[in-house]
């Protein structure tokens, strides 16, 4: 597929999204993610952008702020363990060059776990074009100042939510629990903050191959499980219970197997939406 990827994605997109459902060969993985995501075609039409972004010094009040949480990525992976090693060093590079190539957005701090995961698979350029489409093409918006298009996605997940749960629905909306209160790090960070790692990898597999829906269909499967029965609910009497409850969302719900099946559950209860 990757050797004759044109083909592929134009002609035989189906079978293309298939192979992404059932998890990228760990091998073939960072390489996929780049052609998937279009960061590919980004680099080789921007060949020296990445090298003249790294060589630039950046903005001290970005470093400031992108240095203070280099250490907080994922601190037990070897990658990124040792201060100043060179994971932290490449997701230091990645993250700046990004605030000099959009300085009207600059730094958001949910961008440092993506950029994580990205460097766990690819080079840091590859891992930088990567960022850049996630943030210009699947999440626009998301790293913004005024977190405008999360807010939107929020309402579009508790409207959503509805169809799918009418239980969880009903009781977030009684005790006026906003959808950004829950939602917001499960979609910035594409729950690479949330889920145990091998969720996260096929979760991302099918991200860069459909999009943003893959996100909502996880959060819808999370509430749907955590507030869905009148039994679960009895634990919940008020907001600050139910927050809890969504911080502490239980192992067997967050895995592999179960978040791929259910995926699958959700998406044949929302096909009657347009355009989902």
């Amino acid at each position: 597929m990757l050797n004759d990827w044109d083909k592929w994605m134009s002609k035989r997109h189906k079978k293309l999204k298939l192979r992404c459902q059932k998890g990228i060969p760990p091998s073939l993985r960072g390489r996929a993610w780049l052609y998937l995501s279009g960061g590919k075609v980004k680099r080789e039409q921007n060949q020296t952008r990445f090298q003249e972004l790294d060589s630039q010094s950046g903005d001290p009040k970005w470093l400031d702020v992108i240095e203070k949480d280099l250490h907080r990525q994922f601190p037990f992976h070897e990658m990124f363990m040792a201060r100043g090693g060179h994971g932290q060093q490449d997701l230091l590079r990645v993250l700046k060059a990004y605030t000099l190539y959009r300085p009207e957005e600059g730094y958001c701090q949910a961008q440092a776990p993506i950029a994580a995961v990205l460097l766990m698979h690819m080079p840091a350029e590859d891992a930088f074009w990567t960022l850049v489409q996630i943030c210009e093409k699947y999440l626009p918006g998301y790293y913004s100042a005024g977190l405008e298009a999360i807010q939107l996605d929020g309402e579009i997940l508790f409207a959503l939510l509805k169809r799918v749960s009418p239980v969880a629905h009903r009781h977030l909306k009684k005790h006026k629990l906003d959808a950004v209160l829950y939602m917001t790090e499960w979609f910035m960070c594409a729950f690479s903050r949330t889920l145990p790692w091998a969720s996260v990898l096929r979760v991302w597999d099918m991200f860069f191959s459909e999009g943003v829906k893959i996100i909502f269909r996880v959060g819808l499967v999370l509430l749907k499980c955590m507030l869905g029965s009148q039994e679960k609910l009895k634990a919940c009497q008020g907001q600050y219970e139910t927050m809890e409850l969504l911080r502490a969302i239980e192992p067997r719900y967050m895995q592999e197997a179960f978040l791929i099946r259910e995926n699958s559950v959700t998406l044949r209860k929302l096909t009657c939406l347009s355009n989902y």
